[in-house]
């Protein structure tokens, strides 16, 4: 019987060799997907990578710097801040790290050791200081230098670093991809770079104009390192021309990740139906954005909203109306009598994103003069300067439909000069609300900008259920996935930087 049993247990384990072996056999061929490729194009990443970075956006901003809202809670939360959809702000967090983060280390990774793809090299760590840059002057401290190894190290529990360590490498990346890229090189992304096509020069003057951007960020908290950044993003040449805008392009038609994604969310939430009623989750104009603009006799403001009249949509300044942000669920009997965005501008979905503008650079700019920092051209001229290109831009965003005439720009300018004669504070209210209109529709940059500056002074919406006891909130929360995933690394950030909470503030907003 033994002998049986012994027999019987070679049989199957020879039958068990024979058929590991036939499994065996075109094992490679039959696992990998024929519609990958294990070779990296960087090229196409970085296309992908582009792409990611600029549809990060959280439209709630839109209602926090309040020129949106609605009577949905729900859809509400950034004018609302309603405490059962804070899991809104954990979305940027989410997002960026499979994306774009985890893109451009492909590309980096590809391209770096190549001395004939110093370009591409270069304007690869350009836009992942963007990127960086935009997320963790939401959060603060995040995971930087350690993000993105999961593949090459498998660290899969990244560090968390302070916002200042964060800034200073950001600025020194900013630095020396600048200074390395070659113009005399003709190898770059090309058609495959959505923003400047591969124009290196381009490059350059966007990697300053972030410098310029990001210096002026530190302010309250070093402004020694601030002046020195200030002046040499300045010297190194920032975004003042039109012609050198950083946009990204877009297209109307094919997949939805060609689309403007600003434009797609408003499309296919609210704005879908064209008719002013029908509007799904119940968004319009913040009344205190649309007031505003009236007060001042702003000619942009039919480039920007409309109200549908008899089912046309109409750009009469007479008609304009916003919604009050502190209604509750209700659809209000006027709903269609409020404003809502501009189908020919806002709404189109081949329109560009612009991701820095000259009006930026003049801003900031106006700035560095008043603070004695730069001395190129008067805070005045500049001012100036900055509103003629914010009025500009709307004909890149809406072509023929989003063009002010020059009369108009000119008589606004006149109308509405920089208060020379008024304190350093008097003068920073006027600049940063001037730039409150004018970098519309990047509310994630105005409201970076709000918090450093207090401008435009807005009065938070104290509404039934927020979650801040109705003040704004200062930034935004970490997955709450963070604290199993990540736990060590996760309590070392709020025991350095505060609570996870929406009140916490960041390194640089003092």
């Amino acid at each position: 019987m033994k002998n049986i049993i012994k027999y019987a247990g070679g049989l199957l384990g020879l039958m068990g060799m024979l058929s590991l072996q036939s499994c065996d056999k075109n094992f490679e061929d039959i696992n990998t997907n024929p519609e990958t490729t294990a070779k990296v194009y960087p090229q196409y990443v970085f296309t992908k990578a582009e792409y990611d970075g600029t549809a990060n956006m959280l439209n709630f901003l839109l209602g926090t710097m309040q020129y949106t809202t609605s009577y949905n809670d729900v859809a509400g939360f950034g004018s609302k801040y309603n405490a059962a959809q804070i899991s809104q702000t954990y979305k940027a967090f989410d997002d960026a790290y499979p994306k774009e983060i985890n893109e451009l280390g492909i590309v980096i990774k590809a391209v770096k050791d190549e001395p004939s793809q110093v370009n591409l090299y270069a304007e690869a760590r350009i836009w992942r200081v963007y990127c960086y840059s935009r997320l963790t002057d939401l959060y603060g401290d995040i995971p930087y230098f350690q993000a993105g190894l999961g593949n090459d190290s498998f660290l899969f529990k990244p560090a968390y670093d302070p916002q200042s360590a964060i800034y200073a490498d950001m600025l020194s990346e900013l630095d020396a991809a600048a200074k390395m890229l070659d113009a005399s090189n003709k190898i770059t992304f090309g058609a495959s770079d959505l923003i400047y096509g591969g124009a290196t020069d381009k490059w350059k003057k966007f990697a300053y104009s972030l410098m310029l951007r990001l210096g002026m960020r530190m302010t309250k908290v070093d402004a020694s390192a601030a002046k020195n950044w200030v002046t040499k993003a300045i010297a190194g040449g920032v975004i003042t021309d039109d012609a050198d805008i950083a946009k990204m392009s877009y297209l109307a038609a094919g997949q939805d990740i060609n689309k403007n994604p600003l434009a797609f969310n408003l499309w296919n939430s609210d704005y879908i139906a064209q008719d002013g009623n029908k509007n799904t989750e119940g968004g319009k104009y913040h009344d205190v954005f649309i007031s505003y603009l009236k007060s001042t006799n702003d000619p942009r403001l039919p480039m920007m909203a409309v109200v549908w009249n008899n089912k046309v949509p109409d750009t009469s300044v007479t008609l304009a109306k916003g919604m009050p942000a502190t209604l509750a669920n209700a659809k209000p009997a006027d709903f269609i009598t409020y404003s809502e965005p501009n189908p020919k501008t806002l709404l189109l979905m081949n329109s560009p994103r612009l991701v820095f503008t000259a009006a930026e650079s003049y801003y900031l700019l106006t700035e560095a003069a008043l603070r004695g920092w730069y001395s190129g051209s008067t805070a005045t001229s500049l001012y100036q300067k900055g509103i003629q290109a914010a009025m500009r831009q709307w004909a890149i965003i809406g072509g023929k439909d989003g063009t002010i005439a020059q009369a108009a720009i000119d008589n606004y300018v006149a109308a509405n000069p920089l208060n020379t004669g008024g304190s350093f504070d008097d003068q920073m209210k006027q600049i940063y609300t001037q730039f409150w209109v004018s970098i519309f529709p990047d509310a994630q940059e105005v409201f970076a900008s709000f918090r450093r500056t207090g401008y435009p002074a807005l009065v938070p919406n104290n509404y039934a259920g927020n979650a801040t006891g109705g003040r704004f909130f200062r930034r935004m929360l970490y997955p709450t996935t963070e604290q199993t995933l990540n736990g060590d690394s996760y309590q070392a950030a709020i025991a350095r930087q505060g609570a996870n909470d929406l009140l916490t503030h960041i390194w640089w907003d003092k």
